[in-house]
């Protein structure tokens, strides 16, 4: 995950077929593929890709729909719904740079000119920009924190993977700011919330030439007993 700032087209229209899965350039029709297959290329596809590399066009108004309709179907134990994401239009993208700045300032209060601009500027990169809040239940509902954080990284991790399909690069930024007065200001967090990162998704402007390499299944897995 990339320090926080801001910040691949979608290249064929929302279709009406609920079978078809969107994709930017697929080696055959995903469609053509087994459920299992589609799945697979879009999730082996998914790359975290900067901010900086994230232009215009992003989802439409209909697409960002689209995505929190996947979000909604992570799992949810006790049905707490034990997060939200908060969009930040482009009119808004001043006030989050503020954010930066104040924050920035918070820590450092020597902070140079140059640090103080490279703080604002994070808040306009990727077009499409959301915060993914985590809101703790309280003790009484018997569900463990860390239950409702899995099920807002499976949320999180549901966009990320539409967007994919939908033919979007996208990534998630953090850093100190995060846990600052200005931004829990800013974004009227409550005492249970906080914030975890931002999403942003975008069109490519550049891809890399190499991928993070990926652990293989026998460093994921051991058998209990063996």
């Amino acid at each position: 995950m990339g320090s926080v700032g801001l910040s691949q087209s979608f290249s064929d229209g929302a279709s009406s077929a609920p079978a078809e899965v969107w994709r930017a350039a697929p080696a055959q029709p995903l469609q053509l593929l087994s459920a299992f297959e589609a799945v697979h290329a879009t999730v082996a596809g998914r790359a975290n890709v900067s901010p900086r590399r994230l232009v215009a066009p992003g989802p439409t108004a209909q697409q960002l729909d689209d995505l929190l309709s996947l979000a909604a179907a992570a799992p949810d134990h006790g049905h707490l719904l034990p997060w939200r994401f908060v969009l930040v239009p482009q009119e808004q993208r001043h006030r989050l740079g503020d954010a930066f700045v104040n924050a920035l300032l918070a820590r450092d209060p020597g902070a140079t000119p140059e640090q103080l601009e490279s703080a604002a500027e994070k808040a306009h990169r990727a077009p499409l920009l959301l915060l993914a809040v985590a809101c703790a239940a309280d003790a009484s509902s018997g569900i463990p924190e860390g239950e409702q954080l899995v099920s807002l990284g499976a949320a999180i991790q549901n966009v990320l993977l539409g967007a994919t399909a939908m033919g979007f690069g996208s990534g998630l930024t953090s850093g100190q700011a995060m846990h600052s007065a200005h931004l829990r200001a800013l974004f009227g967090l409550a005492a249970n919330e906080s914030a975890v990162c931002f999403v942003n998704i975008g069109t490519v402007t550049e891809h890399k030439a190499s991928k993070r390499l990926r652990p293989v299944a026998s460093d994921l897995l051991t058998t209990l007993g063996a």
